[in-house]
């Protein structure tokens, strides 16, 4: 469409010019592209076509792609909730061994001989006006200590982000301290261990801004233990990643995450008999039908 903008009725002409199949109502086609949108619906329908023209392979339905569509947002609502899961028992793990290692320090974790000054340097930029006012009980805790810099531990690390939270582990400098949170999840490697974490936070991140998440690639590589099998060593692929959110769910509830795993299957299985668009989740996500 170029940097014009166009209706509706100039969006549908330009889809059937280019192959696509209606099999949808003119009026329901048209509420799917005022809901959805034209432009986010592209990053679906790409996989449908052919040629650099954006010609649509032959026999390629506009229900084919919405179901495409569906599948992400599907996804991305069962992996956000997997992900808030582990990122709860995460943090609950890093508060808990690290607050009882420094029993006299709960401010352990802006204290530069316990934690790098990539860290520490950073955290004032966290930690701002606007976090202490969005955040009650952290509101409340510099009302009651008014001349303390920041609130214990327990408090602030509960409304800090995954992202940083990941960051503060790979701060520790006790490497017996990593390693003691780490085996709470079965990995004895710290690297290993931070590696995984940061595969779960790009999915996470993926999930909380909707972005595009049946296609999504992890930019580094995930790492091999045997305790996580990938298909095809393939280990870059939506799979891998959801197979270590599972692995890491599983630690913390194997009933959880066999529901999740259920809930995963029924999501793609459903496309099993749809030759476009099973080839397209097993070209593009590394899924095993």
């Amino acid at each position: 469409m170029g940097s014009i903008a166009t209706t509706v009725d100039e969006q549908l002409k330009i889809l059937t010019d280019r192959g696509m199949t209606f099999d949808y109502e003119e009026a329901k086609l048209k509420e799917i592209l005022l809901d959805i949108g034209y432009y986010k619906l592209g990053f679906y329908w790409h996989h449908f076509q052919k040629d650099r023209n954006h010609n649509f392979l032959e026999g390629t339905k506009i229900s084919d792609v919405i179901k495409l569509y569906y599948l992400d947002v599907n996804l991305k609502s069962v992996l956000a909730k997997a992900i808030n899961r582990i990122e709860v028992n995460f943090k609950t793990k890093l508060i808990y061994f690290g607050s009882n290692k420094y029993k006299d320090n709960p401010f352990w974790f802006c204290d530069t001989t316990l934690i790098e000054d990539y860290f520490t340097d950073e955290f004032p930029r966290v930690y701002t006006n606007k976090f202490i006012n969005d955040n009650k009980p952290i509101k409340n805790h510099h009302k009651k200590y008014p001349k303390q810099t920041y609130a214990p531990a327990w408090k602030t690390l509960e409304f800090l982000s995954l992202g940083t939270i990941i960051v503060l582990y790979s701060c520790l400098k006790d490497i017996n301290l990593k390693k003691e949170i780490a085996l709470c999840f079965g990995v004895k490697k710290p690297q290993i261990f931070e590696n995984y974490l940061k595969t779960i936070v790009f999915i996470r991140n993926i999930c909380a801004h909707n972005d595009l998440l049946y296609d999504s690639n992890t930019a580094k590589e995930i790492e091999t233990t045997p305790m996580i099998i990938f298909n095809n060593n393939n280990r870059h692929s939506l799979d891998s990643s959801i197979k270590v959110i599972l692995y890491f769910l599983g630690q913390v509830s194997a009933n959880r995450r066999n529901e999740v795993q259920k809930e995963i299957d029924i999501i793609f299985r459903e496309h099993q008999s749809n030759p476009i668009i099973s080839t397209i989740l097993t070209e593009k996500s590394n899924y095993r039908f």
